[in-house]
């Protein structure tokens, strides 16, 4: 087992936490410039009408390059209770919504400054959920490389042509809500397995 680097994100797909389940301690980069279009500030959710993305929005900066760790939410529209709805919608008839929600409520009322925190507090109660007991660490500066930890920024990214590297993730299928609609979606958010397979999650991962 190794310690991984990873990019901060918001309610991380299953990629994500198969790396996690495998480390021994986590490092979550906060000193890079912050990149758009990643699971930063996303998640993908299986609804009634298919893969369906959530994205919390941030204040806009200035053109210069902002760092990750300086990126605050944009609470200018309710998104909060425009997420939790679609959840909502998407899962609560799936096995164990019911059973893990309450514990993600407080994600949706309370108002957190910045991204970061935002990720982490969501980030360490997931990772509550799913049993999984590590360490989690913050970066203390930019180091475009490193020896003693697996660099995985930008390796786990929604968008194949911006990924660092080629990783070989094959997701293996699991039964999900809408499954009489759509054929099994891979990598959706942690939040997908978690409400289908409960406490056997961990073991998937």
């Amino acid at each position: 087992m190794s310690n991984i680097l990873v990019n901060t994100a918001y309610f991380p797909p299953v990629q994500y936490f198969t790396k996690i389940h495998d480390c021994t301690e986590i490092w979550i980069e906060q000193y890079e410039s912050y990149g758009k279009q990643s699971y930063r500030n996303r998640c993908d959710i299986m609804t009634a009408n298919g893969v369906m993305t959530l994205s919390v929005p941030v204040v806009k900066g200035s053109s210069i390059k902002i760092l990750t760790k300086d990126v605050q939410v944009d609470y200018s529209t309710n998104w909060q209770k425009l997420h939790f709805k679609g959840i909502e919608s998407a899962y609560k008839n799936s096995p164990y919504y019911d059973y893990y929600i309450d514990n993600f409520m407080h994600f949706f009322e309370r108002k957190e400054k910045f991204l970061l925190d935002l990720n982490t507090k969501i980030l360490k109660e997931l990772m509550d959920n799913l049993q999984l007991q590590r360490p989690i660490k913050l970066t203390k500066d930019y180091y475009p490389t490193y020896d003693t930890l697996t660099d995985l920024r930008d390796v786990i990214h929604p968008k194949p042509s911006r990924r660092r590297v080629e990783d070989p993730f094959v997701a293996k299928p699991y039964h999900q809500t809408f499954a009489e609609r759509f054929p099994f979606a891979p990598n959706l958010s942690i939040l997908d397995l978690l409400f289908n397979m409960g406490p056997e999650s961990q073991g998937y991962l």
